[in-house]
């Protein structure tokens, strides 16, 4: 993919839909890519979940679980980030709402 994607506004989606259709099994790669970037998603959820059922944040492991938000934030970024790239209507729109919510904080939102 990183061969062929073109990461502007005018050819983001172009390249995309070149990838899924003209690339050799293309369309397979594009597909686990996203399907896989979902499931990181899903399970990161679901191992918080879990630490949380279980306390798995409490002593000795403070440290641990601080470790896990901060990747836990990462992981979410880059999952919104990863939805604009193809410059779709699903990209396009999520990166309107995702740009609107600092706008929806009291007092400071519309400064930002």
């Amino acid at each position: 993919m990183t061969f062929y994607y073109r990461p502007t506004v005018t050819e983001a989606f172009s390249s995309v839909q070149y990838i899924m259709t003209e690339v050799n099994f293309g369309w397979l790669i594009g597909s686990v890519h996203r399907w896989s970037a979902s499931m990181m998603v899903l399970m990161m959820i679901l191992h918080i979940f879990r630490v949380y059922l279980t306390g798995g944040f409490k002593k000795p492991r403070e440290l641990t679980c601080v470790t896990s938000v901060i990747l836990a934030v990462l992981t979410v970024s880059f999952g919104v980030t990863g939805y604009s790239l193809p410059w779709d209507q699903i990209g396009y729109w999520a990166v309107k709402i995702v740009t609107g919510v600092p706008e929806a904080i009291p007092i400071i939102g519309s400064p930002l």
